[in-house]
């Protein structure tokens, strides 16, 4: 309400803010159905509500759920969460080579915007051969990407083949390096040597899945990342919840972390906000400003 005798103040024109995203998180309740043989099983709950709260409390306007290994192809928590939140999130699914296009349509209809192929302790698949091609295919007519969590020594054997087919390319933790070997991995300096294709994105998390001295190798990994791939090829995940590492790392922290590793503003917000935004298609930053 205008008091009497004071004028009214001009109005001002709103102008969102740019929305922050966080790549890589992963929601699971206990009582879901789990993959055969997995690696790992959490003992607590880590829901939609638990997530959203992580962002809001830290700035994070959206976020990308990566599907948990050891829920393998059963993306129905994921896709639920996604319906609920069709503005907030996005979604990286698990899914068999063999999945009819219908199949693969239905989940970019609820958000989805690409698979995951979690290799870690798993054979490698012939990208050539089998149902791959045909797979790979239909994931390039959805303008999906591929998103690959393996140790850096096999990444040729992956990220080549998927060049190859044509397909955008998101690398998880770092590539993965050799915690023995460091920076000189032959695997990371490989993922460097395909930043010219403009088609491999790099995502700078979870540096505590690297070895005991991850955030050392974090430190030195980064500028020769910013240097290969510029900004707008890096990407940023906090890997809330964290699994396994849960005693070690927070959300604060990470992104507190982030912000150590990139200084330049100018390249911070196009890590956090511009690349991200495009490549898991989220709505303009006017919607999303609104959530």
């Amino acid at each position: 309400m205008r008091r009497r005798g004071c004028a009214a103040e001009p109005a001002q024109a709103s102008q969102p803010s740019p929305a922050v995203v966080d790549t890589h998180a992963h929601i699971f309740r206990r009582g879901l159905q789990l993959a055969a043989n997995p690696r790992y099983v959490p003992d607590y709950d880590a829901t939609l509500t638990d997530y959203l709260k992580q962002l809001d409390a830290h700035g994070t306007s959206q976020g990308v759920l990566v599907q948990p290994s050891f829920l393998g192809t059963d993306n129905s928590y994921l896709v639920a969460a996604l319906k609920e939140q069709p503005k907030r999130l996005r979604g990286v699914v698990v899914v068999d080579p063999a999945s009819t296009r219908a199949e693969l349509e239905e989940l970019a209809a609820a958000g989805a915007v690409g698979v995951r192929l979690n290799l870690v302790g798993a054979d490698l698949p012939d990208l050539k051969q089998g149902p791959w091609p045909v797979f790979l295919r239909q994931l390039g007519k959805l303008n999906w990407l591929v998103e690959v969590q393996r140790e850096a020594r096999d990444l040729p054997q992956i990220v080549g083949p998927l060049l190859d087919a044509g397909m955008n390319i998101v690398v998880d933790h770092f590539g993965r390096p050799n915690p023995a070997q460091g920076i000189d991995d032959p695997g990371f300096r490989y993922l460097l040597s395909v930043a010219p294709s403009r088609r491999v994105w790099l995502k700078l998390s979870g540096a505590y899945r690297n070895g005991p001295d991850g955030n050392a190798l974090a430190a030195a990994a980064v500028p020769l990342a910013v240097s290969a791939f510029g900004a707008s090829r890096l990407l940023w995940g906090s890997d809330w919840p964290h699994t396994q590492f849960e005693r070690v790392a927070n959300y604060g922290a990470v992104r507190a972390q982030f912000d150590k590793w990139i200084s330049h503003p100018a390249d911070r917000a196009v890590i956090l906000q511009t690349t991200p935004a495009e490549l898991y298609h989220f709505p303009s930053t006017a919607a999303a400003a609104g959530h």
